[in-house]
């Protein structure tokens, strides 16, 4: 990568220390808190860690039928940030970066490496309400192609497509 592929907010020797692999079968622990600490934050009227047993499933099953799971972890492994694409179609399902690494350029990491293993140009759906999210998106070129509702929460979504 060079340098003017950085994303805003790493320094080279910040990105030097990040590796990203597949999600291992003994990763779900430290993935759920990531996730749940994570979406909390977004999104703190919802509670997430009843959501733990439907994300392990829900994440099974994408794998299952060919989507990947891609873990960024620091140095010494420890979990960062992961982001789980179904490279078939493009679909964004999950992005998740700790709190503690929010701001870092971390999800533009994550989102260029389902760029990388996606066949099809990414699509995702996305809360209208997680403005931090949705200002992510549009930096990063992406379009809301359509409305929609999330069946899990009720609550108004838009589906963007890569610009």
């Amino acid at each position: 990568m060079s340098a003017a592929e950085i994303p805003p907010g790493m320094t080279t020797e910040t990105l030097a220390a990040i590796s990203l692999r597949p999600r291992r079968p003994g990763d779900f622990d430290a993935l759920a808190a990531l996730w749940i600490e994570s979406w909390t934050e977004a999104m703190p009227g919802l509670d997430f860690s009843a959501r733990r047993d439907w994300l392990r499933a829900h994440l099974d099953v994408l794998e299952a039928g060919g989507g990947e799971t891609l873990c960024a972890c620091d140095r010494d492994g420890g979990l960062l940030g992961f982001v789980a694409v179904n490279p078939r179609t493009g679909y964004l399902d999950q992005i998740a970066v700790s709190v503690a690494a929010k701001g870092a350029g971390l999800a533009g990491l994550l989102l260029d490496a389902a760029r990388r293993v996606a066949c099809a140009p990414l699509r995702l759906d996305v809360n209208q309400d997680n403005p931090r999210a949705l200002a992510f998106y549009r930096k990063e070129g992406f379009v809301t192609a359509e409305e929609g509702v999330n069946p899990m929460s009720g609550l108004k979504t838009f589906q963007l497509r890569a610009g």
